[in-house]
């Protein structure tokens, strides 16, 4: 990727500092944004420039949605597929402190995923 779009990565994890230490990685093509080994942001670029893309899951989408937020979705063969990310505000790109309820819900539905992502048996400990 060229310069601009990796400085964009480094912005965007300055973005999101509220949510923690943010590391930035290539992955598939764009970028991915996580803390503590959680995934919280996507950086990518679907037809319309680079785009800060937030982690959502039902008990944030509606918050993302009434923001007016566009939800990630991207073309196959097959047809449009969704992700449960939504862009970020554009105001919310002005500034950390802007940002910071927008990365503590991104946060919360990775911590939401992650969980349900663990087996049942370590669950229950």
């Amino acid at each position: 990727m060229p310069a601009p779009f990796s400085e964009f990565a480094q912005y965007c994890c300055e973005l999101l500092g509220a949510a923690g230490p943010c590391l930035a990685r290539r992955m598939f093509g764009a970028w991915g944004i996580s803390t503590d080994g959680l995934t919280l942001a996507i950086l990518a670029d679907l037809g319309s420039g680079e785009k800060l893309w937030l982690k959502c899951d039902e008990s944030t989408r509606s918050v993302f949605e009434n923001a007016g937020c566009e939800r990630f979705v991207y073309q196959t063969k097959d047809g449009p597929k969704s992700m449960n990310y939504y862009s970020a505000p554009a105001e919310a790109m002005d500034s950390p402190q802007l940002m910071a309820p927008w990365a503590r819900l991104a946060l919360q539905a990775a911590l939401s995923a992650a969980h349900r992502k663990k087996p049942r048996s370590l669950r229950k400990q």
